[in-house]
């Protein structure tokens, strides 16, 4: 029994002796594997894809949503209160600017109205009398011009009757169409009360909103496109009025564009995707997003120089699709590593398989 503990002791202590001797070894194996390509040989060259810079037009653009709008419309609201006696107009028709479209009871005005037309008529009768009597030295100039104050007083509230008739009457104030309507005849409305909505349809509007950091882009007179649900026509459009302030609310600035009346298809409060065409830059480095390498303090690229893999900060503007700006960081003929970006680092040696 003494014997089995004994070459069991020394059995362990001959495991120890030889791990010992292995363990400089070991250690020194898992340094040089620390700087290696993970998975890799030291010796490794990584084949990669890569992009040669060149300067490109960059078409830039902005996409958004929008609204259409008519050319102009406008809620049919009567300035007083009173009962509708006269509805003249067809729902859905088409009207001319002054056209009568509603009437308001005026019965009370009507009467008032007589009544100063007749006090107008006598105070023109009184003044043509004393006038011939001032000629001729009848009466005092003062009594003349109390008679004439007297006149232009009775015109005043006729003027002013007339005005408050004129209130009762709705009338166009431009040539377009008249939606459907909400009251009827005899219905008691008041200024609050919508009997309907004119549009003119001369032309159609597209409201619309960008980020700020494209106002300085955007001029009157830029062309864009619109799609609107349900349809795959493209309508065109240009800018023609722009808001002089951004919305600090929302950060955008909102902008109107007009297109030919032509297209029927537009109802004007539906919704539209635009896409707004802005200045284009004719010298812009573009390079494909995947060679994009993201850091907490911004982004950088693997350039390829003398078969090994140098970093390089970048500063990025204008997203594509696939491909993005870079404003700084690249020059012409650098060549920008899109492939095998999680396999390489710093000084690896890497190998150009293919150009794209």
């Amino acid at each position: 029994m003494n014997k089995n503990i004994k070459k069991i002791l020394i059995g362990i202590t001959i495991l120890v002796v030889i791990a010992i001797a292995l363990l400089p070894k070991i250690l020194s194996s898992s340094e040089s594997g620390s700087n290696t390509i993970p998975g890799g040989r030291p010796d490794m060259v990584v084949p990669v894809k890569a992009h040669i810079v060149l300067l490109e037009t960059l078409g830039n653009s902005v996409k958004t949503t929008g609204t259409i709008l008519a050319n102009e419309e406008v809620e049919l609201r009567s300035e007083v209160s009173g009962k509708i006696t006269k509805i003249l107009f067809k729902e859905g028709s088409s009207v001319n600017k002054g056209d009568l479209l509603i009437k308001i009871n005026d019965a009370d005005l009507q009467a008032q109205l007589r009544r100063a037309e007749s006090k107008v008529k006598l105070s023109e009768e009184k003044e043509t009398r004393q006038k011939q009597l001032r000629d001729g030295n009848l009466i005092s100039q003062e009594e003349y011009d109390n008679t004439v104050g007297e006149l232009n007083v009775n015109q005043a509230d006729y003027d002013l009757i007339k005005a408050q008739i004129d209130k009762t009457e709705i009338r166009a104030p431009f040539g377009g169409i008249v939606g459907l309507r909400s009251v009827s005849e005899g219905s008691y409305v008041t200024t609050s009360t919508v009997m309907a909505r004119l549009q003119n349809f001369n032309s159609i509007k597209v409201d619309f909103s960008i980020p700020e950091r494209y106002s300085a882009s955007v001029k009157t007179g830029d062309e864009l496109e619109f799609k609107i649900s349900g349809s795959n026509k493209i309508f065109k459009a240009k800018v023609y009025a722009i808001e002089p302030k951004i919305d600090p609310g929302t950060r955008t600035l909102q902008i109107r564009a007009i297109c030919s009346s032509g297209y029927k298809e537009l109802i004007p409060g539906a919704f539209a995707n635009v896409e707004l065409s802005l200045k284009q830059t004719s010298d812009a480095i573009l390079i494909p997003t995947v060679s994009i390498v993201p850091e907490l303090k911004g982004q950088k690229v693997y350039l390829y120089k003398s078969g090994v893999v140098i970093p390089q900060d970048v500063e990025l503007g204008t997203r594509e699709e696939t491909r993005v700006q870079v404003i700084s960081g690249l020059s012409l003929g650098d060549t920008v590593i899109t492939s095998g970006i999680l396999q390489i680092r710093p000084k690896s040696k890497v190998k150009i398989s293919e150009f794209n």
